[in-house]
């Protein structure tokens, strides 16, 4: 639960030095409204919160101008992305990173056949196998990518481009039609069924956009803001965070 605002001190106008009293009231409802009221004042150094403090908040940008080839092949190997450059795709990594009993496949051992998924949007038991259900299990991009686009990504390099769009960091296993439904929404306008993931999502696309130097509207610094307000000591994840390094 958040800290309560302590009482106010407001002076009564018939108390000696009343006047002086009153002249100080700007200063008493400042301290008052920094303390305990949840806001970014405070949120714990590295903390997540803080880090949400830390986002440009501004309007989006046009989808204008995007493709998904901006940010390159689908799933490639050869980016600047931690884990990249294995052998394996980016796909098949992360198959392998959030599916239970992963088994796998292929001279490399780099394809994912089948698996355990403990879906975190939905909360369901999904048993992938690559096949003609293969779908049924999709690799989402948190920060939806036209997303990061219109905050701020298609003022990015290239292989920076490249490097969101592969990160682990920004990639998770989730349940297809789930993943289908989120489309490229921001955390304004979807959130995870799964009310027990919702601020391990948030986090992660946070996190995200500390990290490629994106913005959040508006309307999604407002969502994530009352989120984190059931998590306000949830730290920032990072590459080397369980549930986000690849497993070797």
């Amino acid at each position: 639960m958040p800290s309560q605002p302590r009482p106010c001190p407001y002076p009564h106008p018939r108390r000696r030095g009343a006047v002086a009293a009153l002249l100080l009231l700007p200063v008493l409802l400042t301290a008052c409204s920094r303390d305990g009221d949840g806001g970014p004042d405070d949120a714990k150094p590295g903390s997540v919160r803080a880090a949400l403090a830390e986002l440009p908040v501004k309007k989006a940008e046009s989808k204008a101008g995007y493709d998904r080839g901006k940010f390159g092949r689908a799933w490639s190997d050869r980016t600047d992305a931690p884990g990249s450059g294995n052998g394996c795709d980016t796909r098949n990594d992360i198959l392998r990173r959030d599916l239970r009993d992963p088994k796998l496949d292929g001279p490399a051992k780099c394809t994912v056949t089948s698996g355990t998924l403990a879906d975190p949007y939905t909360g369901k038991t999904i048993r992938f196998r690559r096949g003609a259900r293969s779908s049924d299990v999709q690799i989402d991009h948190v920060v939806a990518l036209s997303d990061a686009w219109r905050t701020g990504a298609r003022k990015l390099s290239r292989a920076r481009r490249e490097a969101l769009a592969n990160d682990p960091l920004n990639l998770v296993a989730a349940d297809g039609p789930a993943n289908m439904g989120k489309g490229d929404k921001d955390a304004a306008d979807w959130l995870p069924a799964n009310t027990a993931y919702t601020c391990d999502y948030v986090a992660r696309q946070i996190a995200v956009k500390r990290q490629y130097k994106l913005w959040v509207t508006p309307k999604e610094h407002a969502a994530m803001s009352r989120v984190l307000t059931t998590c306000p000591a949830h730290e920032v994840p990072t590459a080397k965070s369980p549930g986000v390094a690849l497993k070797h």
